[in-house]
């Protein structure tokens, strides 16, 4: 038997224990898990650090605050999620007790990504113990550092049989995916999404895919542009690009391309200085497999800003490039880098078009002072989910469902969101062995009424 089929053995016969359907059970290791993001900030950091060059103000921005946020909202709200949900009842059911019961699936698997580890990792994590589920947790192995400080300190935490941490690469995720599973949480992109439905679909195993795709940042003319483009730089270029949300390319008129160009160049200055390489609040791509394929989208395309790079330190700065083309390499794939390719055109109309014409992003950017307008792009376009005026925001409200739809993934998270996706809503129904009259009056009366109708209409 495997590392990773023993793990996942163990969490099913811990699960089977029934101990994490108990609530109290389930808030004690979610106040564990609260424990572990507080006590263990240093180590978090340090790994962080290494992988990304994450800044020590970026940990608790990008990763801890908001699992801090997460777990305290499901401590607070269990209870009453975990709660029978009661529903309305028909003639037939009048008496009876109907209603919905949340239970868990049983094991689930959560695979991390290596852009935001912890976010992206036990953010799933947070849902699947509030669910009442085990959970195997499979960090990404590109984040190493990161991935050594989950694999030895969660277990000093959490039950080590529900919730096992399988590191390892290529080999040892598909021993996992061999496994059955009663769900699969992954988080990356849609090549190896591909190969875990495959998977998946041996056992009829459900999945929750939070990929990404080309998320659009449409430019209205009747904006304020200087707030737009400080915006917008922050939000592509924090973490260096490397994040699922971020702004992948601009569609604006082609009068206003030259001052959107000096605007985001100014603001580069002010967030990461003169030389943003000496920057501490500038990270780093995280491999040089990545360096060489974002230098490659390069190809064919006018550098506006930025550009520099240097491959031994996997550096890559802030770069904009003007008059792209639909056709340029850049626009072929997602970018997940600090590349922010503007295209032009001549209306809203011809910005639909082009977005539509597209897979359906993870993210869809309007920047407009016409809430018509924004109203408008919304419901003309598709998107896992939409902001206006600002970048990244929404996924940090946790009474949003966080998700992609197409091309951009299935099934969402966040908040009670994360706790319905990974639960069985189990309806029921509870009648009486009594009053059997009545219910048979009752049934006469609803086959009279039925027969009433189809001669009288």
């Amino acid at each position: 038997m495997s590392r990773e089929q023993k793990a996942v053995d163990r969490a099913r016969k811990a699960f089977l224990t029934g101990r994490s359907k108990s609530l109290e059970y389930r808030v004690t290791q979610l106040k564990n898990l609260l424990r572990f993001v507080r006590e263990r900030q240093t180590e978090v950091s340090e790994g962080l650090k290494k992988d990304l060059r994450r800044s020590e103000c970026g940990t608790p921005l990008f990763e801890t605050l908001g699992l801090e946020s997460e777990i305290n909202l499901a401590v607070r709200n269990l209870k009453q999620w975990a709660a029978p949900r009661p529903v309305s009842k028909s003639m037939m059911t009048i008496s009876d007790q109907v209603y919905i019961q949340p239970e868990p699936l049983g094991v689930v698997l959560v695979i991390g990504a290596w852009n935001y580890p912890w976010a992206v990792t036990i953010g799933p994590l947070i849902g699947a113990i509030a669910a009442g589920n085990a959970a195997v947790i499979k960090p990404s192995e590109v984040s190493s550092h990161t991935s050594k400080v989950m694999e030895d300190l969660l277990p000093l935490y959490l039950d080590k049989e529900l919730y096992p941490v399988v590191t390892g690469g290529v080999t040892e995720t598909q021993e996992l995916l061999k496994q059955r599973f009663d769900h699969i949480f992954y988080t990356g992109n849609g090549t190896v999404a591909k190969i875990i439905m495959e998977a998946a679909a041996k056992h009829l195993t459900p999945t929750t895919l939070e990929l990404g795709g080309k998320s659009p940042c449409y430019i209205d003319k009747n904006c304020d542009l200087s707030v737009a483009c400080r915006r917008i730089a922050w939000g592509k270029y924090s973490n260096c690009g490397q994040t699922c949300i971020a702004p992948d390319y601009i569609l604006c008129d082609p009068s206003m391309q030259d001052r959107v160009i000096e605007e985001i160049k100014k603001n580069i200055k002010e967030f990461y200085t003169e030389d943003p390489k000496k920057c501490l609040d500038y990270g780093r791509i995280i491999n040089q497999r990545h360096f060489k394929r974002l230098m490659a989208l390069l190809e064919g395309s006018t550098i506006a800003v930025g550009g520099e790079n240097e491959e031994s330190e996997c550096y890559i700065g802030p770069t904009v490039l003007r008059d792209v083309k639909p056709d340029a390499k850049v626009m072929q794939e997602e970018i997940f880098g600090p590349l922010l390719p503007i295209l032009t055109v001549s209306s809203a109309d011809e910005a639909i078009k082009f977005i539509n014409q597209r897979e359906k992003p993870l993210a869809l950017y309007i920047f407009s002072s016409d809430n018509k307008l924004i109203k408008r792009l919304i419901a003309e376009t598709s998107s896992g989910g939409v902001l206006a005026n600002d970048c990244l925001m929404h996924f940090s409200v946790t009474s949003l469902p966080f998700g992609g739809v197409g091309n951009s993934g299935m099934g969402h998270y966040h908040g009670k969101y994360g706790f319905d996706n990974l639960s069985h809503l189990r309806g029921c129904l509870i009648k009486q062995l009594k009053m059997e009259g009545i219910m048979s009056l009752l049934m006469f009366t609803n086959e009279l009424t039925k027969h009433y109708l189809m001669v009288n209409i």
